[in-house]
């Protein structure tokens, strides 16, 4: 099942070429920020609990020019995998890989959806993108192991980790405002099957920059669930970025990134560089610190 989020937090269920709107069969409202989805998952909620909505009586329109959200648009928490996929640590000269480097967290405020814009900070400060398989917890997992941590995901959407190439830390070089565009829609995993086995593709314009397969990943998916529940609980609703592949470059102005994976669908968003300012001009660099001084 996908499920999909449409304007004014309305629930939907995506089958075929259209969009059904279920808000009304959910016995949850939208939350204050993550959408319908969030707390529906945070209460238990269920593929099996969907099956039996008749869809022929819900509110229906084409998926094509649907104006879809992200699919949960603040969840708990963002967890990341650094360097997860050989061929990336090879590109960008790594000592270590997730093995060594642990995982890391990205701000949930930096979540946009599909259609939206990637808004880049800095003017002279290179920012790329990051395409990825993304995992959605559906049940609280702490210290499970590999052989039960798909038990504890409920699905997999796309997910976009942007950053910029400067020296701060992961966590805020990736969690600038709109640096995790994530969607189309919740894929859940009955229809998945296997996620170690999911051709990935991710464009920049028209030059096709990434191209892999979730086989190729250094944890696994279940390894990746088990090694993030043995460090924080993982609750319904939390995000897992597991890595992306070689192929990251600078975004510009006016870009379009277009992320495909198979199984799941396409993740397309604008980049634009309006707000962009000088690396130099950032609050807490050394010249604002001498003016605060006086």
């Amino acid at each position: 099942m996908r499920l999909a989020v449409l304007g004014g937090d309305r629930a939907a269920v995506v089958s075929g070429t259209d969009v059904y709107d279920v808000t009304e069969y959910l016995p949850t409202s939208p939350g204050r920020y993550g959408g319908p989805w969030l707390p529906w998952l945070e209460q238990g909620g269920r593929v099996a609990d969907l099956a039996g909505i008749d869809l022929s009586a819900c509110p229906v329109q084409p998926l094509a020019g649907a104006a879809l959200l992200a699919p949960i648009a603040r969840p708990g928490k963002i967890v990341a995998a650094p360097v997860n996929y050989l061929d990336h640590k090879l590109e960008m000269h790594e000592q270590k890989t997730i093995a060594e480097y642990g995982v890391f967290l990205k701000a949930n405020s930096s979540v946009i959806g599909p259609g939206e814009q990637v808004v880049l900070p800095y003017s002279d400060m290179r920012t790329d993108q990051e395409g990825e398989l993304a995992i959605v917890i559906g049940s609280t997992a702490r210290n499970v192991s590999a052989d039960d941590a798909l038990d504890h995901v409920f699905g997999y959407t796309g997910v976009l980790d942007i950053t910029v190439r400067s020296t701060e830390d992961r966590s805020t070089r990736k969690s600038f405002d709109t640096f995790t565009p994530l969607g189309p829609w919740i894929v859940s995993a009955d229809e998945i099957g296997d996620p170690d086995n999911l051709p990935l593709r991710c464009w920049v314009g028209d030059e096709l920059r990434q191209q892999t397969d979730t086989a190729e990943l250094i944890f696994s998916v279940a390894e990746l669930v088990a090694y993030s529940s043995s460090v924080m609980t993982l609750y319904p609703g939390d995000i897992i970025a597991t890595g992306t592949p070689a192929g990251v470059g600078p975004l510009y102005d006016g870009a379009t990134i277009r992320l495909e994976i198979g199984g799941i669908g396409t993740l397309e968003v604008g980049v634009t560089g309006r707000d962009a300012s000088a690396y130099a001009d950032r609050p807490g660099t050394r010249h604002d610190v001498r003016a605060a001084r006086g």
